[in-house]
């Protein structure tokens, strides 16, 4: 784990405006800098940097962070690759108190491989770029698919002649065994009379760079641009690429997946780069493969709504099928699932083109939620006219459902389970039940076999992830508006020839969209593996109090109820893991737990507790969660909870949660309105968040005083 000591040491080295200014052009402001969020679409700046707060804040979206947080949040990284990366920056080599020498040397290795491979596929992705604009056949196919060259430069979409030696020119070797293990060439060893030969993959294909979130080219895709097979041509896996984890389009689209609030999943490249043309800049794709559970849990990193786009015929259904099981674990009741069929004759490019961006935003409306479709497809077989059609109904809807987290949205499908079988809801909710602890009895069997290995592995396992990539810390290479790590522009191929061809996030409203319920700062969106994502702050350890604190309420209402956690909001999520330690320790070590292994009785959670400090103490340097000096702190905590409450049940645990963390809830947004105040920030934006912070925090302490909610928020 990185030593807490280290980061602190690496922030106070760190001049956040210095950072934030390699992505974001600031100006200043008083004390501070202003700029354009680059987390949302504005005209008017309203994203402050302090340099002596060392802080973000945009008073237009609510994002705020330090520069750690700012470079997880622009770069989709998990804590320990953007501390990882700010250390690059700094010029720091970044400790790591668990690796042993030989050890420390194989993952130095290993990151030059990949710093190696990276850097192989950029140079072919930069020639191929320049080889498109020498090509009038290939412009002159991308016109004939309505895309501009604004559209082409955004994606750096390129072109691969139809040569077997073409990248020959592009690199001085084009022996080096580097080509081969990126998958651009393709080596033959020589056998018999046959003499060794190398080629390129790629010939005479529109080339797809495939960027990872933090803009690296880890892979391509290649379409031919007249007939001929196969139509798409994938780069095989390597170190840096796995086809099942990555999407593609997803680095391009991570500003308009913020503005539109949701991200479409589709099934082909050119199926990206049209809807971005047509101003749907969140689409994204799968490189060939069926969606999976990393990728719904990357998606959902970027923002709280799928819509899974599939053709309509028999494939498609099948393909949706298999998305609705891979999402199915992820669907909480905070978050929205639906799915989109087409037409059969037409796929998201050829529908959007023919019909424009009204007809298609009109079938993104009328997409069929989870919950329907979860039961259309367990259906699709079934006589729904007949008791045996109706019986396999509940056979294979039960194991479907029981896959869904505990909460509100799971019930609810149950009782829709009912009525379209036509049976008892009691009953499908028994047989649910039942499912539910079958599984909960296996996985118990399993934590059992698993602790008689090694006490507290699966509490450790799920307390070392970061929720990070692997082998992805590098600064994203390419930038929202086009502009490279040099500042240069991207210019465009060619000139646009329709009214298209003007950027699709411009000109987003940035006007205030709250609901009344408080949204404040605390909006991250998680990381792999749980919900949160640190803004990069180390939470100061403070001495415990000797009476309970609403804290220690919180604590032992989600050691007795852990379910309960799954059904809090995402804010409520936030803001309790970055409470201070021992507090917010727990409460991201939780919700790995809850994650990892659902929920669990109060007296599992306390032994949870106890084995994952005992697993930490018999590894020196080890923490339970990275940048927490927290070896005991789970078990002190534990002992805690259990000499000032008796862990029992309540009727309403997320009701009593929830009226818990409403004085939290209240320091946020004072902190927030002060932060507000002091920044000196006249914006109409920053003067109407100011209105609203008012308003919210006149209604929450009225609703803390009575103990009941306000009518109308």
């Amino acid at each position: 784990m990185i030593p807490p000591s280290f980061i602190q040491d690496l922030l106070a080295r760190t001049d956040i405006a210095d950072v934030v200014g390699k992505y974001v052009t600031l100006k200043k402001a008083g004390i501070n800098y202003k700029g354009l969020c680059p987390f949302h679409g504005e005209k008017s700046p309203s994203f402050i940097v302090s340099p002596s707060r060392q802080t973000y804040h945009c008073f237009g979206c609510g994002v705020h962070g330090n520069a750690v947080g700012f470079i997880m949040e622009f770069g989709g990284m998990g804590f320990v690759d953007a501390v990882k990366d700010l250390a690059q920056m700094q010029g720091m080599p970044v400790p790591d108190d668990n690796l042993r020498p030989e050890d420390r040397e194989r993952q130095k290795q290993a990151k030059a491989r990949q710093l190696a491979l990276t850097d192989v596929m950029a140079q072919a992705a930069k020639h191929w770029k320049q080889q498109l604009k020498k090509s009038p056949r290939a412009v002159a196919y991308l016109k004939g698919r309505g895309l501009t060259g604004e559209i082409a430069a955004h994606f750096a979409l390129g072109y691969a002649p139809d040569s077997w030696r073409g990248l020959a020119s592009a690199f001085p070797d084009y022996n080096e065994p580097l080509l081969v293990e990126s998958g651009l060439v393709i080596a033959h060893e020589a056998e018999g009379d046959n003499e060794a030969k190398r080629y390129d993959r790629f010939r005479d294909r529109i080339m797809f760079p495939i960027r990872n979130p933090q803009g690296e080219v880890i892979g391509f895709g290649g379409r031919v641009l007249d007939k001929g097979e196969p139509k798409y041509l994938n780069s095989p896996e390597t170190p840096v690429f796995v086809k099942g984890r990555e999407l593609y389009g997803l680095y391009e689209g991570r500003a308009a997946l913020r503005n539109k609030g949701y991200a479409i999943v589709t099934e082909g490249y050119m199926d990206v780069v049209a809807l971005a043309q047509w101003g749907f800049g969140n689409a994204v794709a799968t490189l060939g493969t069926a969606c999976s559970h990393e990728h719904v849990q990357k998606l959902f990193r970027f923002t709280e709504h799928i819509v899974f786009s599939f053709d309509g015929d028999a494939a498609g259904r099948r393909a949706a099928g298999r998305a609705l099981e891979a999402a199915l674990p992820f669907a909480t009741d905070t978050r929205r699932l639906s799915f989109l069929f087409l037409p059969t004759e037409h796929d998201p490019d050829s529908y959007i083109r023919e019909h424009g961006a009204e007809g298609f935003e009109a079938c993104v409306k009328k997409a069929v939620p989870l919950s329907r479709q979860l039961i259309e497809h367990a259906s699709a077989d079934c006589d729904l006219d007949s008791a045996e059609g109706r019986a396999r109904l509940l056979t294979q809807a039960i194991p479907l459902i029981a896959q869904l987290p505990e909460g509100a949205l799971r019930g609810l499908i149950a009782d829709d389970l009912a009525q379209t079988a036509r049976t008892a809801a009691d009953e499908v909710r028994r047989r649910l039940d039942e499912r539910l602890t079958e599984r909960q009895q296996a996985a118990e069997r399993g934590s059992e076999r698993g602790q008689s290995r090694r006490p507290g592995q699966h509490a450790a396992q799920a307390a070392h992830g970061d929720g990070g990539h692997p082998g992805t810390d590098g600064i994203p290479t390419f930038e929202p508006d086009g502009r490279g790590a040099s500042g240069a522009s991207s210019e465009p191929f060619w000139e646009p020839e329709s009214a298209y061809g003007a950027d699709p996030y411009a000109g987003q409203s940035t006007d205030w969209k709250s609901k009344g319920k408080w949204q404040g700062k605390w909006q991250g969106k998680g990381s792999a593996g749980g919900r949160w994502q640190s803004r990069g702050r180390v939470p100061e350890r403070r001495p415990l109090p000797r009476t309970a604190t609403p804290l220690d309420r919180i604590v032992w209402v989600l050691v007795s109820h852990s379910a309960a956690w799954e059904q809090l909001p995402v804010a409520a999520h936030d803001l309790l893991c970055d409470q201070p330690a021992p507090y917010g320790l727990f409460f991201r070590w939780l919700d790995r737990l809850v994650h990892d292994q659902g929920a669990l009785s109060g007296d599992e959670v306390l032994v949870q507790m106890r084995a994952t400090a005992a697993d930490a103490s018999s590894q020196p340097g080890a923490a339970p969660f990275p940048g927490d000096d927290g070896d005991a702190a789970l078990a002190d905590l534990a002992q805690r909870i259990q000499r000032l409450h008796d862990i029992d049940t309540l009727p309403d645990p997320v009701a009593d949660l929830i009226q818990l963390v409403r004085p939290l809830e209240l320091d946020a947004l004072r902190e927030e309105l002060d932060l507000l105040l002091q920044s000196g920030e006249l914006s109409d934006a920053a003067e109407a968040r100011q209105l609203e912070l008012l308003r919210l925090t006149r209604d929450l302490k009225l609703e803390i005083s009575q103990g009941r909610p306000i009518s109308g928020r």
